[in-house]
């Protein structure tokens, strides 16, 4: 198959340019070999590199875990065990990220129920509550 440019790339991954530019930078694909007129030749393999490397961005893997990915996934030790093990570990994550976010939810429902959205901004519940958390935690930024 022959080389593609970096449009083509771009759009038979479904991201910009700036995306590709952005992986090649971040050593998320090897930079391509150019042609003697200096364009970039990217082999069709890199499509299929970065469709799975915005798959696993929005299964919420970072750069830095979808890096270790990429290489567990040539290295001839590497089990499926090892990567399913670190999809156990997102997995963990995620649900950690959905607790804190749940109890952020119901922090901000308590006190946003105490406002009744009348009176002037200076004596709103909403926003006393936010400075009296602040000085609880002994975090203050006057």
């Amino acid at each position: 198959m022959k080389p593609l440019s970096r449009k083509q790339v771009a759009d038979a991954a479904k991201i910009t340019i700036e995306a590709v530019r952005f992986y090649e930078k971040e050593a998320l694909i090897a930079e391509p070999p150019r042609s003697q007129a200096g364009y970039r030749q990217y082999p069709a393999d890199t499509v299929k590199r970065l469709r799975f490397i915005k798959r696993a961005q929005s299964l919420g893997f970072s750069l830095p875990e979808i890096r270790e990915l990429l290489v567990l996934r040539v290295d001839p030790e590497t089990t499926a065990a090892n990567i399913r093990y670190r999809a156990q570990q997102k997995i963990q994550e995620i649900e950690q990220k959905i607790q804190a976010l749940h109890a952020m939810k119901l922090a901000l429902e308590r006190i946003t129920e105490s406002c009744n959205g009348s009176g002037p901004a200076t004596e709103c519940p909403i926003l006393e509550a936010l400075d009296q958390e602040l000085n609880e935690r002994g975090t203050k930024y006057d």
